[in-house]
């Protein structure tokens, strides 16, 4: 009965819900790119790399926050009545699945060979994940007519901008790996060691 009356409790304030869905999705984004960043200056500065760093812990962190955005916009899925707003939450749904797939393939490529290099399989299903989410953030968002809210959606057009960089930088070296890892190998350390 708790249960029923609290989901009922929660239905009735889908609208801010979803807001805090929208603003989850893309804050994560914005944490995990400033970790990606920050993980980049530090094999730089050629800093130890082992998963458990403040780097990783940082970017994971953004990566739990748009998991809690899916699973709270989950549960609303199919009670907003509003189709866009439906398919911006099963966009951040399947960004956040890949985040936790790929953070998990990390964690073990971590443990088995230590350091890791820039393009690795588990680092793109990150990325994929994380342009997927900061998308799915974005639309979501955009469902509100009115309010503050709407006040974010340049932060989220420039995490959506800065994510697919981040994918395609790291793409262009996957094909271009012998010609980019070259001048690349300085500022990444491992980072084409992988590749």
């Amino acid at each position: 009965m708790r249960l029923q009356t609290f989901y009922s409790s929660f239905i009735a304030r889908s609208r801010t819900i979803l807001s805090i869905v929208s603003v989850l999705a893309i804050c994560g984004t914005v944490i995990v790119l400033l970790g990606g960043v920050w993980d980049t200056a530090s094999h730089a500065l050629r800093v130890p790399d082992t998963f458990w760093t403040i780097q990783h812990v940082t970017i994971y962190s953004g990566a739990s926050m748009i998991t809690f955005s899916a699973v709270m916009g989950s549960l609303l899925l199919f009670k907003t009545g509003n189709k866009k707003m439906e398919k911006g939450i099963k966009i951040i749904l399947l960004g956040a699945t890949m985040q936790l797939a790929g953070g998990y393939a990390d964690y073990n490529f971590h443990e088995v060979y230590g350091i890791d290099g820039l393009v690795t399989p588990s680092h793109l299903t990150v990325e994929s994940g994380l342009l997927l989410s900061s998308i799915g953030g974005l639309i979501t968002l955009s469902t509100f007519e009115y309010g503050h809210i709407r006040k974010i959606i340049p932060l989220s057009i420039v995490a959506i901008l800065l994510s697919a960089a981040w994918v395609g930088f790291n793409l262009f070296l996957l094909v271009g790996a012998v010609v980019m890892c070259v001048p690349v190998y300085e500022l990444f350390s491992s980072g084409c060691a992988v590749v």
